[in-house]
């Protein structure tokens, strides 16, 4: 742990590009453990994941509980979450004995979505699409975010066309310049599942029904074999587009 305790990042608020990107070159040699020691060295208490429990997230819960049983863990409940998410929620909970802390929509602006544009209007087009996950996604996420120096995600390289240059550590333009981990960046879909399958973590059983990328129930399907990882998120449209606004450059 010498190298990583031997390397620091400026202030949030003052945080250089090269510094950051100094980090991010070590950490591509460190375990995703490594990196997230660091993190919450640096970090803590200003820093979370952010879960959507799928299986990443649950990995990147049985490594933070082992190194910090008080590390924060936040979740946006959209209301549209499949009935299997919450169960791994409440079996993560039991299992690790963590609370978590839940983000939910705005009321007044979701109630104004679904009364102005209707129960389904995200697949009339990618903008009616990116504005409902603006309410019930974006909006929550950025409310905790302005709190947070950093956050902790489950992104891989591996999972889609528009995740591929993913650093293990970055400045999060978007989101006001804090930190963003993505201890899992260089990590495959085998790593992830092999592991939970190791430790016994426990998982979100759609991944069982061939749902590897999870997300709410309307805009997630089952991808057939040979599709791509993300195939089953909002399949109507074209790859490049399949980010709901959470990961922006």
């Amino acid at each position: 742990m010498s190298a990583i305790e031997n390397t620091r990042v400026a202030g949030v608020a003052g945080v250089a590009g090269a510094e950051v990107e100094q980090v991010a070159q070590s950490a591509e040699a460190w375990t995703a453990q490594q990196i997230l020691a660091w993190a919450l060295e640096r970090f803590h208490p200003n820093i979370a994941l952010a879960s959507s429990f799928g299986v990443e997230d649950v990995v990147l819960i049985d490594m933070l509980v082992e190194l910090r049983p008080d590390a924060r863990i936040f979740t946006l409940d959209t209301g549209r979450l499949p009935v299997e998410t919450y169960d791994v929620m409440e079996r993560i909970r039991e299992r690790y004995g963590v609370n978590f802390e839940v983000l939910a929509p705005e009321r007044t602006a979701l109630e104004k979505l679904q009364s102005e544009r209707g129960f389904f209007n995200f697949r009339q087009s990618v903008e009616d699409r990116k504005l409902c996950c603006g309410v019930r996604k974006v909006e929550p996420l950025k409310r905790i975010l302005g709190t947070l120096d950093a956050w902790i995600t489950g992104l891989r390289r591996e999972q889609s066309v528009t995740r591929t240059g993913v650093p293990p550590v970055e400045v999060d333009a978007a989101n006001g310049g804090i930190i963003k981990i993505n201890p899992l960046a260089s990590w495959t879909e085998a790593q992830a599942c092999a592991y939970v399958r190791e430790r016994k973590v426990p998982y979100n059983l759609l991944h069982d029904q061939n749902y590897p990328s999870i997300g709410c129930a309307p805009c997630t399907r089952a991808i057939a074999p040979g599709e791509d990882v993300r195939a089953g998120r909002w399949w109507w449209e074209n790859p490049d587009t399949k980010e709901c606004g959470l990961h922006r450059a």
